[in-house]
């Protein structure tokens, strides 16, 4: 099993495809698998090294204060030990964290940025949902519970849980079948959650940079976007509009086509969010398909009124 060491821990990552440096970072408790439905896809077109945060997986779980500046000083530290000169990067909510704060602090380490229900300081609507998780992991003894009970209905829509049952019960199965944390790991885990504060430092990146939402997330909604997209210069907001937060499994054929579009914007290129195919930027991007939208800076589609705040609906 492939393991580096890098800032003090030991760090596991799986490596798949050829081509350019693609680095996956994981969500909160997750571990590098958490990409399985998009590597297979994202290995045509880059090296894609998926990787075990601190506190998950098969990464080293030390006692001590966890923070997304810390975890993105271990992403650096596994690029400098796998010989990782340069890579895409992309994350998915504390992924995303981490993501932002390695484009700040290491700017020559990143190629392009992908930042997937991202944020950019903990407010207090998303203090109390990751509190509420904190209260019942220790409460449940398990983590996987605690996912599958507590974190999975702000993942995905009402109406996915409606309309695909046994697909939600797949993603549970999913779960259970991978490497959780124990409490004890979660908790400075999702610490660094509560504390993550990288307002002060996302105006320094300097990478093509796509930032999208699901659009009835409320853990991470577009309320976040306007900040992010604000602070980072060139950047673009996609939104999925029938997903919430985690679009990566939600819809995953519309999803796929637009991560790997940001790695592209990094060779001058955009892609084709309708059939998934590069183009150069002088061609005509086309219609954006129905259920994915940009966005401008208030995080609503153009010439469109904003919709009602997700604890509205």
């Amino acid at each position: 099993m492939p393991t580096v060491q890098g800032n003090g821990i030991d760090i596991y990552y799986e490596v798949q495809g050829e081509g350019e440096p693609l680095v996956l970072i994981p969500y909160l408790a997750a571990d590098q698998a958490c990409y399985a439905f998009q590597v297979a896809d994202y290995a045509n077109h880059f090296q894609c090294f998926t990787v075990d945060l601190r506190g998950a997986g098969l990464s080293s779980k030390p006692e001590g204060t966890h923070t997304t500046e810390l975890f993105a000083d271990d992403i650096a530290a596994f690029m400098q030990a796998a010989g990782i000169e340069q890579a895409h990067i992309s994350g998915l909510s504390l992924g995303a964290a981490t993501g932002m704060w390695l484009a700040a602090k290491y700017p020559a380490r990143v190629k392009s940025l992908s930042l997937h229900s991202a944020w950019h300081r903990t407010d207090p609507f998303l203090t109390t949902v990751v509190g509420s998780w904190r209260v019942m992991a220790p409460a449940l003894g398990s983590v996987t519970d605690m996912v599958i009970q507590g974190i999975f209905p702000y993942c995905y829509t009402p109406e996915l849980y409606a309309a695909r049952p046994e697909y939600i019960d797949s993603l549970a199965d999913f779960v259970r079948s991978r490497p959780m944390p124990p409490v004890d790991a979660f908790l400075r885990q999702s610490q660094a959650v509560l504390d993550h504060d990288a307002s002060g430092v996302i105006g320094a990146i300097q990478a093509p940079t796509q930032i999208t939402f699901g659009r009835h997330d409320q853990v991470t909604s577009t309320r976040f976007a306007d900040p992010l997209h604000t602070a980072i210069a060139g950047s673009e907001v996609v939104v999925f509009e029938d997903c919430a937060h985690a679009p990566i499994y939600e819809n995953v054929e519309e999803f796929q086509p637009a991560d790997p579009g940001l790695p592209a914007a990094a060779h001058g290129l955009v892609v084709s969010e309708d059939v998934g195919q590069f183009r150069g930027p002088d061609d005509d991007p086309g219609p954006v398909p129905r259920n994915m939208s940009r966005v401008n800076s208030t995080g609503c589609p153009p010439s469109r009124s904003p919709d009602p705040a997700p604890a509205e609906r």
